[in-house]
């Protein structure tokens, strides 16, 4: 079952002399508990693609559905709910909430909501990310290799439907990026989780179970 696809997006920006096609008709599914890599080269669109799979930036045209549901039929507020259900965030720089410990990191997706905390599924997320000595930790006391197990323990927190994550190991050397890459795909496969991943490198991408490459705002096939 899809529980991610796109329907013809497109993304234009500019217009007239200055218009850029981002993204020129994307039409890809993802299948309930895939890994799926999106590689493409700098200016490919893979960026572009990847807010638009999130629901941080509306498309020219085309859609989007995640778990059933058309994303951009939705208000700017129901999307916002939406996004913060649905879909986990893993980012580059970590996006880590500087003044709050690893603990209150975590958990911070579910408690926007009002929701009370799955207890035992945090627990069980935190120990097998390795974070249990580092609750009480402030991100600027973490090397960047945990500051990104952090992330993907929020990522995972709100038990969404898909994870989304781009370029999560840029701003890390080879070997901690192997080995956060290795926590990620164990993570998604105990958690029955769907990851997308966004990157531009090779050898991470082959870690995941499909890869899909865009070049100039398109799907090559």
């Amino acid at each position: 079952m899809a529980i991610l696809s796109t329907k013809d997006l497109k993304k234009v920006y500019g217009s007239g002399e200055n218009e850029v096609h981002a993204l020129a008709g994307v039409n890809f599914q993802v299948e309930k508990g895939e890994f799926v890599a999106i590689v493409g080269t700098s200016g490919s669109g893979k960026s572009t693609l990847l807010h638009m799979l999130g629901g941080l930036d509306r498309p020219t045209s085309g859609g989007v559905t995640v778990d059933g549901k058309e994303i951009f039929t939705l208000k700017d507020e129901e999307l916002t709910i939406f996004r913060r259900r649905k879909i986990g965030f893993v980012f580059q720089n970590y996006n880590l909430v500087p003044v709050l410990n690893v603990y209150e990191n975590i958990l911070l997706p579910v408690q926007l909501d009002g929701e009370s905390p799955d207890q035992t599924y945090i627990k069980d997320i935190i120990n097998t990310l390795g974070l249990s000595s580092k609750l009480g930790n402030l991100p600027n006391n973490l090397s960047g290799g945990q500051q990104q197990r952090v992330a993907i323990a929020r990522a995972l927190a709100s038990k969404p439907a898909i994870i989304l994550a781009d370029e999560p190991t840029g701003n890390l050397d080879s070997k901690t990026s192997q080995d956060v890459l290795s926590l990620l795909k164990v993570t998604g496969q105990k958690f029955s989780q769907t990851i997308v991943m966004i990157t531009h490198n090779e050898a991470i991408a082959q870690m995941a179970d499909r890869v899909i490459r865009i070049e100039d705002g398109k799907i090559m096939v």
